[in-house]
């Protein structure tokens, strides 16, 4: 239970806790952002690391020159996209594997050539609109690895959406998280950051329900 209080707590005051980092590492700060957006998106047992609210706030800071926006903006593309990469391959090398244990009922050969060909016909989109939403975008380049979707096509739409998810954020904190407005309400701002991105998930489920009824 303190656990989850303290990872709470470091979530929704993240810039206070990101300066304190800043203040106590210096320029290993880097790695550790670094560190943590390869494994949000890299690691499947990593959904719940902060990702777009890390990214505003370190774009936050780098306005008041703490952290540099040029360095943050190259080197946590490249960890996005190299998170991506590396989940699409660990998908792709034991999806395979699982899906022919003929011991598992719910797990058909049958469901992996139906994911391949969803990830051959919407893969492209499916990794863009996946990359900005929390939890969803570090399943999406797994189970596009196990479906065996294209891997040029997959780089290509991983590279552009990862450039675009990281620069959007780093760039939106680093315009706008220092307006007195914005710091003086960083919490209900990080919730917003939070709603904003789940809400296309949201409404996607609702229409499904209403499909299904």
């Amino acid at each position: 239970m303190e656990l989850i209080k303290t990872f709470f707590d470091i979530f929704m005051h993240l810039d206070k806790h990101l300066a304190v980092v800043i203040h106590n590492y210096g320029v290993w700060t880097y790695l550790i952002l670094f560190l943590i957006i390869f494994c949000e998106t890299g690691l499947v047992i990593a959904p719940i690391l902060p990702g777009d609210s890390l990214l505003f706030a370190a774009g936050a800071l780098a306005s008041t020159s703490s952290l540099d926006v040029g360095i943050l903006f190259g080197l946590l593309s490249f960890a996005a996209i190299a998170g991506n990469t590396t989940n699409y391959w660990i998908g792709h090398a034991i999806g395979p594997k699982i899906f022919d244990k003929q011991n598992v009922r719910l797990l058909n050969r049958e469901y992996l050539e139906r994911t391949h060909r969803f990830y051959e016909k919407h893969g492209g989109k499916t990794i863009v609109i996946a990359r900005f939403i929390p939890i969803i975008r570090t399943f999406a380049p797994f189970v596009a690895g196990i479906g065996a979707m294209t891997h040029w096509r997959f780089s290509l739409y991983n590279v552009a959406a990862g450039i675009a998810w990281v620069g959007i954020f780093i760039f939106a904190g680093y315009y706008f998280g220092n307006i007195a407005v914005v710091k003086r309400n960083f919490t209900i701002v990080i919730f917003a950051i939070i709603f904003i991105s789940v809400l296309p998930g949201i409404i996607q489920f609702l229409r499904h329900r209403r499909g299904a009824n």
